[in-house]
């Protein structure tokens, strides 16, 4: 047996909730004995692709893409990204109803997305276009794209950019359920086995924890990713996808991510042989 410890790669957004929930792994503030861990940057979109590949032994992805990668990845109990009330918008150049809305080209972060599956969940078939995330925003107030849906930080400066809202995807879907919008979730490869994985879950559910109890730090990391946002906005960004939720899923947010899944093989977006009531929540005891 080998004495090197285990290289884990984690593969996850330059966005300042992912860099604030891995402060604690990326300054080594938290000790992980076996296990080093080399951050991977890239957005989700590209994440759910390397994720289908098994490129990485830890990867943030959307929850949508989370059936296609099942075999290969448990979903880890800690980690999730969810909108309690909020999520991705819906947002227009001009002024719009709902159903005007559903008749143009709508500008999307990619088909793999949670904020896809939720567009097509609330407006069912549309006219969708992939368009980098970042670029949606300014795409849509220059009249690029009529329509689109934001996600990241631009959740908060839609508005004082000049946009306008046709839908709060994550407020639709919370009058709709009762329950939050699971839109990400960190994977771990099950080949490294059951304890290694484990394992390494707790290690993340650590450095969650420890940003939580030291926040000025983590903050003041996370600030070198927010694409020119200021520090409030920063901070409130952060605490909308950080917080309780993403140390413990929770019941509710474990029933959220089977319920998502199923309203998406209900409309042909997941694949109809996923037993929702199957999965796994590394570190959970049931």
């Amino acid at each position: 047996m080998s004495d090197e410890p285990l290289l884990v790669r984690i593969g996850h957004s330059p966005d300042p909730d992912d860099a604030f929930m891995f402060y604690g792994l990326t300054s080594g503030a938290i000790e992980t004995p076996g296990r080093t861990y080399a951050h991977i940057l890239a957005d989700i979109d590209t994440l759910n692709r390397e994720a289908l590949k098994g490129n990485y032994e830890v990867s943030a992805v959307s929850i949508h893409s989370f059936p296609e990668i099942s075999s290969e990845y448990s979903l880890m109990n800690c980690g999730a990204s969810m909108g309690e009330g909020y999520g991705p918008m819906i947002i227009s150049t001009n002024p719009m109803t709902q159903k005007e809305a559903m008749g143009r080209d709508i500008a999307i972060p990619g088909l793999s997305t949670s904020a896809f599956l939720a567009l097509r969940l609330a407006f069912g078939e549309v006219s969708v276009v992939e368009v980098p995330f970042d670029e949606i925003l300014p795409g849509v107030i220059s009249g690029k794209h009529d329509v689109g849906v934001i996600i990241h930080e631009g959740q908060l400066t839609w508005e004082d950019e000049g946009g306008h809202v046709v839908l709060d995807l994550g407020k639709w879907w919370n009058q709709a359920t009762d329950l939050p919008l699971p839109l990400g979730g960190n994977v771990v490869r099950k080949d490294l086995g059951e304890q290694v994985c484990r394992e390494i879950a707790e290690d993340v559910k650590a450095s969650i924890q420890y940003a939580l109890n030291y926040p000025d730090a983590a903050l003041e990391f996370a600030r070198r990713w927010g694409r020119g946002i200021d520090e409030p906005t920063n901070e409130k960004f952060v605490s909308m996808y950080v917080n309780e939720r993403t140390i413990d899923y929770g019941r509710e947010g474990r029933e959220a991510v089977r319920l998502f899944l199923q309203k998406g093989q209900e409309i042909g977006l997941v694949r109809e042989d996923m037993d929702m009531g199957a999965i796994q929540f590394v570190g959970h005891e049931d």
